[in-house]
Order: structure tokens, then sequence, then C-alpha cells
């Protein structure tokens, strides 16, 4: 799966950048990944609900918002309630993070659970099994543009096995520095879904893009899709 990423889109024609990634399943994007942050919990300031409300009726691809923000116990289900597909929040940000999820299940999205490139993945495993995804990130959030961290494959690589063997059933998603040159050791890893910005946007043919980083995971990736 790739989720092209809006933050490296043009924010005056978001509508247009949507569509430019758009297709026939298999094809196109599978999710929008759309990144909202607060100034709080990250040092940048992008969008917040009322832009995601607006993007929502733009476009049928599946919205994966992931909020980069302080106190998402209060706001997330918001984010549920106007129809995202799938809604993230950090672990190092929620309170009670499986009443969380529980409540985002409950207004209508799937629920993800993101940690930080220095935050360990296993004192979370048990607060995972209340979750449909997990949100790698490799680099700090809060920047488009920065360079891949490979030290969080690890993570990847955990998360994986505990998916195969059964202890979990997360979709893997990962996202930061996503690039041809990044997304085959990801692959490798055991990633399902790649959030992929200016290897996307940057591009001449954006959906052309998204095509091309398909091809290099079915080719790189050991892990096999029903």
């Amino acid at each position: 799966m790739i989720a092209p990423s809006l933050l490296a889109a043009d924010f005056a024609r978001l509508a247009d950048e949507a569509a430019a990634v758009g297709g026939a399943p298999g094809v196109g994007a599978d999710w929008l990944h759309v990144d909202v942050m607060d100034a709080h919990f990250v040092p940048n300031l992008t969008l917040g609900l009322p832009v995601v409300e607006a993007l929502l009726k733009a476009t049928a691809i599946p919205v994966d918002c992931h909020l980069m923000i302080d106190d998402p116990d209060r706001w997330a289900v918001g984010y549920a309630e106007a129809g995202s597909y799938n809604v993230t929040v950090h672990v190092e940000a929620a309170r009670d993070p499986v009443a969380l999820a529980k409540d985002l299940r409950a207004a209508g999205a799937r629920a993800g659970l993101s940690v930080k490139p220095g935050t360990p993945l296993e004192p979370h495993v048990e607060t995972l099994r209340h979750y449909d995804t997990l949100l790698v990130m490799s680099v700090e959030p809060g920047f488009g543009g920065q360079e891949f961290i490979a030290d969080v494959l690890d993570k990847v690589r955990t998360a994986r096995r505990l998916v195969d063997t059964g202890h979990l059933t997360v979709l893997v998603e990962i996202d930061g520095g996503i690039n041809t040159d990044t997304i085959e050791a990801a692959a490798e890893a055991g990633v399902d879904c790649f959030v992929a910005g200016s290897a996307v946007y940057g591009a001449d043919d954006p959906a052309r893009a998204v095509q091309a980083l398909r091809e290099q995971v079915v080719h790189a990736s050991p892990h096999r899709w029903g």
C-alpha cells in the first residue's frame, strides 16, 4: 500500500493534489496521508479538522489522518466522525490510548498508534492489541523532507514477527524519508503501508511515482498479501 503524504503537496490545491494520485485500485494511491500538526507536540503547524472535512468531500481515496498533536484524547474522535478512514495518534501524547482506540473505532475509523524513532515498541505491545495500525516514524515528526532513520527498521521487524505469529493484528505503516532509495529496505523489513511525500509530489507525474514505488515494494518484499 502506498499513502502519498499531502505534507509535500501544494496546500493551495489540495483537491487537485489528491486527484493527481488517484486511479483504479492497485494503480493509484491506496490511502491519502494527512499530517495534522499543532505547533505544540511538534514544532510545526499545518492544518486541522476544517481542512480535513473539506478534503474528505473532495476525494474518494481513504484518508489516513496522522495526528501529531497534544491531547489527542480530546481531539482525535472528531477526525473519525468526519469520515477519516484511519486516525493515528501518538503513544507519547495519548493519556489513555486503549480507551481512545475504542472511541475511534466506535466513531467509524480504524485506530492507529504511532511511535517516534526513539520510542521503543516493546512497552506498547499490549496497547497495540487494541489498534488496527502501527505507524513507525522513520524521521522525527514535525517536518517533511528529512533523512530516513534506518535503525527504526528493527521495530518494523519486531512488529512483523508479532503479526506473523498472531500476537498482533495491526497493519504496519512507516512514515518519513520513504523514496526510491529507502522503500525496498522498509519492504524487506515487513512494512505493509508506505507514506511517501516528496517522492510522490516532487515527481513530474505523481500517479506514476505511486505506481513505481509499489512496483519496488512488490519486487523487494518477502511478505505476500492475500
